[in-house]
This record gives structure tokens, C-alpha cells and sequence, in this order.
């Protein structure tokens, strides 16, 4: 072992001793409990598996076939790696390195970042791989088996332990980004961690090129990853792949520390340029190389001792021109000890710079892991059948209170409102639009016939027509908007037309049947739009709610299964249809009990259409001559003396009409009151009636029997039920497989957390 004693500043004695106890790296305790605790979280870190979610800080070492990172490894570890022709690392290999005061222990284990079939884990499985290795010596057997037991993920680890050489030989794959761990501790081992990477193949089999770049661009593409770009001193640099793709990551060489090995076979004349770069090292942000020194094949062959190796590193830069003659601020770029020393640093200050960004990515992630499963749908339940009847029952309590209805603008009520409105409004445009009027058989004559419809003289009251009626039924103003106008002489047409036995001046009631039944007949349209509407706007509301309670439940079939609603509905809608029917043909046999309402508007409607036609009818000058505004002083103080005699008598001005000769058209202003007056019977129990129906059998309907009819449509009931329900909860594969995922990251997280939490402590 070499030990640096210091006289001076700028002076650097090398003494050569052989001490066990002395640690083989950077050993200055002023930073060791600090940098220790560290270095510790942060392998605690990689152990819960959070480098598949943090940037964790890393050594990746980095380097072409037999550029000497085995040697390198082996100098800054102090084990031997297993040695053999062509490729000798063929996955990663994580050396986690800590000093302890106990004595010197490796622990072996894997890392199965991917399956048997290569593709990646959603946790990274950590596998010990023998019992904990005392002896140096033992150490690079197990690494062999275990790099076998990678490369054959086909096979039980265990297996490996005790195989014959004839099987360590077999391997399924050339190469593997499952990873080797060795945690190794003790009073010669400084605090580090590092990984060493499969070396960058030059020609060979693409595949193996390719994969094995793969591996090396997965670790070094990552800002906390420290690049230990290893160079060897025999070949061309610029004909060396590994600074080349170093560059490619890390074009500044801000984290990129070089390390140049083999420097006793720089060819001749060619010691300036390797040279150059120990004194170039770091300057202007650029990499900073290092040289080490280590034993060459013969020398293994030999059993040179590590600490032969370390003595024999020290004597080389320090008797071997042009090294020996370098200045003191290059000398320190020199041996493996001052590299192992200075990596010490850079992985300190990275660790110490990332832990607090660590530690808010970690609590940024977990609340967006969170967030990640919060949006899954819930796991199924570990009772099932108590799932599905606490599903059913908060559906079925979704559609009662679907159907009795929501305070909101959407609702189905609300919905429903407006056809509703137009329904009866349909239905009140269907009344029979009479004019006790003679003789408009064409456009003109129709025209004049409709403005006669006006206020006559105020002997006959002034009042608009049908002004006895509520504001929302005086349609008739609009003819445009009512039935085809009927005249009072078609009326009178079809009543003697109709005259069979009857005595003088008595019409046949079939006259008045036909005419309300033709009314009628017009109803069932509006009835089944609205009837239509109302199914449809359910069906969808239904639809919605069923998305919104079962849409997560398509893999069992569950969501499917409740697709009974569609059946149950349109059983409800059939029998809201026949009752629907029911109340049609009712009403083609005209009939009320409502004498009191029928009288009262027949009264109103038979002295509306006699008013209108006296002022319509040449008989009108007669009641004209009787206006006080437009009759004679004379004929007006005998109109005056007529009034007066009225009233003293108790009677009307309007009396007067009654003097006037009887009318011919009587029986027919008679059968058209009678028509009107039971129109307004007759529609105003019907649009409330097909409403009240369309409610009672299809709205509220659904909701009666609908839990038996889910139970038996999904086939739950009797002795399979448990495993029936069970199957209709199952989810995708997929989503399963997320959530564990998932789940597994939020673990992961957790871990991590907590390791940082207990270092801040």
C-alpha cells in the first residue's frame, strides 16, 4: 500500500508500506462521516428501487473492449473480476463500497430490472445470490456464477451457485441489463459506488453492439450519472467509440471525468499528445483526466498481490518519464488512489447538490402517482356479491330520484318540460274553428268572414271573441294557427243531412259525435311524439347513469348485463303505449260527468257565435239604427225611453237582440256550441290524462320491480351467485396490471421518501 506523507505544500513523498488497515481510497475524515451518510442514503435509494423514478447521482464507467475497465474496477474495489477471452463483463455490475470498522464482507445479489422474456418490470426484483463472502479471493468465482445466472434468466438463480463449469458455459443470452450488486464494506474500502458497464464492442455481432450501447445510453443520458470515461493510452484516441458517445451525452464534459489507462504502451512519440491532456484536464469546463497504472496479463498470471499493484502504479509515475517529470498540479491527476479520491469528491458534492431536489421531486411524483391511481377505477372488491347489491341499490336509488325529479336545468322533468308544452299545445290547436258565418267558400270571402269577427254595436256587448277563455286558450284569434275554418251553413249541411225520424227542429246527436271524433282523431300524433320523447329521454338518462356506475365493469360483462334496463324500459314504455291507446279510444265516445263546466262554456259559446252573426248579417242595420252614437235624435230619445223601460224591468239593454226576428241557422250555432263546449271538456282532462299515464306507467314505472329485474337479468341469485358476481367485477388485464404498476411506484416512492426524510432528521 502507498501512503502520502506531506512535508510542504508542493512536495508529495511516496513511502511504501504494506498495511491492511490503511483504506485503499480517499480516507480524509474531516469528510468521511458526512460524505458516509450520504452515500448511504443514496444506495438506501437505489435499494427501494426509486432509480426507475429519480435521477439518483451514480459513477457509470464508461469504456471500449480491453480499454482496461476491469483493471480499473479491481484497483478502485480492491476484488478481481472474472477474466476471460473477449468480452468479460456482460452486464452491469453495481459496486457499492463503504468503510467500516468491521472486518471486510462482500454481499452479492441481483437485480432483475426485466423478465425471462426480456421485457421490462414495473419493481425491480432484488434476488442475494449466496451467503455474505469474507475472503477477497472468493469473490470473483461468485461474480462469474452470478453473471451466468443473468444471462440465463430462464433458470433459478440457486442454481448457478453449485453448476459445473460445463453449465456456466451455457447461456441464454449474450447480454443482459439485469444487474450484478456488490455491497462490500471494511476498514481497507473507501466510501463509493459506482457501475461498471459492459464494454462498447468494436465490429462483432450488430445485435450485441447495439444492446450493449443500449445499456450504456440508459446510465450515462442522465444528469446525475458521472461519466468515467476510460481511454486507453494503446489506440488512437479518436478511434475509441466510448468519447465519442460520452461527448454525445455530455457535450460540455461538465460531468465526464477521463481516466487513461495502459499509459506504459503509448507508442513512441506519441506521449505529448496523452500528455496533454493530464495538463489540459478540467480547464475551460472540459474533462478532466486522470492516468492509472495496472497490472498487465503477465503480472495476473503472476498472482500479483492489489497491493504489489498499488506499489508498483506509485513507482511507475514516479520514476517514468515523461510523467515522473510532470508538475505538481498535474501529479495529482496520477495513480489510481487520487482518482478514487477525486471521484470521492464529485460524487459527494453531486449527491449533496441533488438530495433536497430529491427530495421535491419525490413528493412531486408521489402526488402525481396518486392522482394516476385516484383516475383507475377502484379495485374489485374482495366481496363481490356485497359489491354488486351496494351497485344495484345505488343505481336503482339513482333512477327514483331520476324520475321524481332534480333541481337542476338538466334534469329529465326539466327536459321533458318543453315537449310537454308543445304537446298540449298540439292538442289545443285541434279544436274545431267554427264561424257562424254563410257562404266563404274562397279566400276572399273567408277573409271578409274572419274580420266580421269583430265588436259590433254596444247594444251587443263590445268584448273580443272567445274573451270568456284564458289568455293561453283564445288560439281562434289566430286562424292561421287553428283548425280548417268551419261555416255555419256546412254545419247546418251535415245536421239535415243527417235527419232520419226526428222531429221538426231536432238534429240526430251522431252530427255532433262526428264532429268530435274528428277532433280527436287528431290527437294520437301529438301523443305519440310526446310518448316518443319521453322514452327517449329516459332511455338516455338511464344510459348515462349506467355509464356512470358500471362503465368500469366491461371485462366481467357486468356493464352489459345491465343492459336489462333496455328490456325493463321498453316493457314500461308497452304498457305506457296500450294505456295510451286506452285513453284514445276512450275518448272517441264522447262523455263527461263535468255538467257544471260543459253547460257553463256551452251558455258562453252559443251567445258568442249569435252575437257575432247579428253583427254579420244583414239584420245587423236593424241593431245599427238602434246605436245612440249613429241614430237619429228622435229614433235615440226612443232608444233612451226603451232602455229605461229595460232596466226599471231589471233586464239588459242587450234584451233588445231578442226583439230581433228568430234565425234560421239556430240548430247549427246550437250544434257548433255544443262541439266547442265539449272540446274544452274534453282536451283539458286529455292533456293532463296522457301526461299523468305517460308518468305513472313509464317514468315512475321504471322503477317497479327493477331491482328483481337486474337481479335476474344478471343471473346472481342462487348457489353460483358468489363466483357470478365475482366474474362480473373481474377488470382488464391491463388496467390490473397499471394499478400494480402503480401501486408498486407509489411504494417505491414512499421508501425513498422515508430514507430521505430519516437523513434530513
Amino acid at each position: 500500500m502507498v501512503v502520502r506523507i506531506s512535508t510542504a505544500p508542493q512536495t508529495c513523498l511516496l513511502v511504501r508500506t504494506i498495511h491492511t488497515d490503511v483504506p485503499v481510497g480517499l480516507s480524509d475524515p474531516q469528510y468521511v462521516a458526512k460524505k458516509r451518510k450520504m452515500l448511504d442514503a443514496v444506495n438506501r435509494l437505489r435499494a427501494t428501487g426509486a432509480q426507475l423514478d429519480l435521477d439518483i447521482p451514480i459513477i457509470a464507467v464508461l469504456g471500449s473492449q480491453s480499454a482496461g475497465k476491469s483493471s480499473l474496477i479491481e484497483a478502485i474495489s480492491g476484488i478481481t473480476l472474472p477474466r476471460a477471452s473477449g468480452t468479460c463483463t456482460r452486464c452491469p455490475t453495481e459496486c457499492q463500497l463503504s468503510h467500516s470498522s468491521e472486518p471486510w464482507r462482500c454481499v452479492v445479489s441481483l437485480r432483475r430490472v426485466t423478465d425471462a422474456e426480456g421485457k421490462a418490470l414495473s419493481q425491480p426484483q432484488k434476488i442475494d445470490f449466496g451467503d455474505p463472502i469474507f475472503e477477497k479471493p472468493l469473490v470473483t468465482e461468485r461474480i462469474r456464477r452470478a453473471q451466468c445466472a443473468i444471462l440465463n434468466p430462464g433458470t433459478s438463480p440457486e442454481q448457478f451457485l453449485e453448476a459445473s463449469d460445463d453449465v456456466l458455459e451455457e447461456r441464454q443470452l449474450s447480454f443482459s441489463s439485469n444487474t450484478i450488486c456488490l455491497e462490500i464494506c471494511g476498514r481497507d474500502v473507501d466510501d463509493l459506488s459506482f457501475v461498471d458497464l459492459p464494454g462498447l464492442i468494436v465490429g462483432g455481432e450488430p445485435r450485441d453492439s447495439r444492446l450493449v450501447q443500449q445499456l450504456a445510453e440508459v446510465h450515462i443520458s442522465k444528469e446525475s450519472c458521472i461519466i468515467l470515461l476510460t481511454i486507453t493510452c494503446e489506440t488512437d484516441f479518436e478511434n475509441q467509440t466510448a468519447h465519442r458517445l460520452a461527448a454525445q451525452f455530455d457535450p460540455s464534459g461538465a460531468r465526464t471525468i477521463g481516466v487513461l489507462t495502459k499509459p506504459d504502451r503509448i507508442p513512441a512519440g506519441e506521449e505529448a499528445m496523452w500528455i496533454g491532456k493530464i495538463r489540459s484536464g478540467g480547464v475551460d469546463g472540459g474533462i478532466e483526466y486522470f492516468s492509472v497504472k495496472n497490472p498487465d496479463s503477465q503480472d495476473i498470471r503472476n498472482g500479483i498481490t492489489y497491493e504489489q499493484a498499488r506499489e508498483n502504479e506509485a513507482e511507475f509515475f514516479s520514476t517514468r518519464e515523461p510523467w515522473s517529470n510532470l508538475e505538481w498540479l498535474c501529479q495529482r491527476r496520477l495513480g489510481t488512489d487520487k482518482l478514487t479520491k477525486r471521484l470521492g469528491q464529485v460524487l459527494s458534492s453531486l449527491i449533496s447538490k441533488r438530495l433536497p431536489e430529491l427530495q421535491e421531486e419525490l413528493d412531486r411524483l408521489l402526488e402525481q402517482t396518486q392522482q394516476d391511481i385516484d383516475r383507475l377505477p377502484s379495485p374489485p372488491s374482495s366481496e363481490p356479491v356485497s359489491e354488486i347489491l351496494k351497485l344495484i341499490n345505488v343505481f336503482v336509488q339513482s333512477i327514483q330520484h331520476l324520475v321524481d325529479g332534480v333541481p337542476d336545468e338538466d334534469g329529465l322533468l326539466q327536459t321533458l318540460r318543453e315537449p310537454r308544452d308543445e304537446f298540449k299545445g298540439e292538442i289545443r290547436r285541434t279544436a274545431p274553428y267554427f264561424l257562424p258565418l254563410e257562404n266563404f267558400s274562397n279566400g276572399n270571402n273567408l277573409s271578409l268572414a274572419v274580420r266580421s269577427m269583430s265588436p259590433g254595436p254596444r247594444i251587443v256587448p263590445r268584448v273580443p271573441p272567445f274573451s270568456f277563455l284564458s289568455s293561453e286558450e283564445t288560439w281562434e284569434q289566430e286562424p292561421c294557427n287553428a283548425s280548417s275554418p268551419i261555416s255555419i251553413d256546412d254545419v247546418l249541411k251535415k245536421a239535415n243531412s243527417a235527419v232520419t225520424r226526428e222531429l221538426p227542429g231536432h238534429y240526430p246527436y251522431i252530427v255532433i259525435k262526428q264532429y268530435i271524433v274528428d277532433f280527436v282523431e287528431r290527437w294520437e300524433d301529438p301523443s305519440r311524439r310526446f310518448f316518443d320523447t319521453t322514452q327517449k329521454e329516459l332511455t338516455s338518462d338511464v344510459q348515462l347513469l349506467v355509464e356512470k356506475y358500471f362503465s368500469q365493469y366491461t371485462h366481467g360483462h357486468l356493464k352489459q348485463g345491465v343492459s336489462i334496463m333496455q328490456s325493463h324500459i321498453q316493457k314500461c314504455a308497452d304498457t305506457a303505449a296500450q294505456q295510451i291507446g286506452f285513453l284514445l279510444a276512450d275518448e272517441h265516445e264522447p262523455f263527461t260527468l263535468n255538467a257544471h263546466y260543459y253547460t257553463e262554456y256551452r251558455s258562453k259559446f252559443l251567445g258568442h257565435y249569435k252575437r257575432h252573426r247579428l253583427i254579420s248579417t244583414s239584420d245587423s242595420r236593424v241593431i245599427r239604427n238602434l246605436d245612440p252614437d249613429t241614430c237619429s235624435p228622435s229614433m235615440k230619445a226612443t232608444l233612451d225611453e226603451a232602455i229605461s223601460s229595460l232596466t226599471r224591468l231589471g233586464l239588459q239593454s242587450a234584451s233588445l237582440v231578442a226583439l230581433l226576428p228568430p234565425d234560421s241557422m239556430e240548430p247549427a250555432i246550437g250544434i257548433m256550441a255544443d262541439v266547442r263546449a265539449y272540446f274544452q271538456v274534453a282536451y283539458k282532462r286529455f292533456v293532463d290524462n296522457i301526461p299523468m299515464c305517460i308518468d305513472r306507467t313509464l317514468l315512475r314505472g321504471v322503477t317497479v320491480g327493477l331491482e328483481d329485474a337486474l337481479f335476474d337479468g344478471l343471473g346472481i341469485n342462487g348457489p353460483g351467485g358468489y363466483e357470478r358476481c365475482r366474474k362480473l367485477l373481474s377488470e382488464p388485464g391491463d388496467v390490473v396490471e397499471r394499478r400494480s404498476e402503480l401501486e408498486k411506484r407509489r411504494q417505491r416512492l414512499l421508501l425513498a421518501r422515508k430514507e430521505l426524510t430519516e437523513l434530513f432528521e
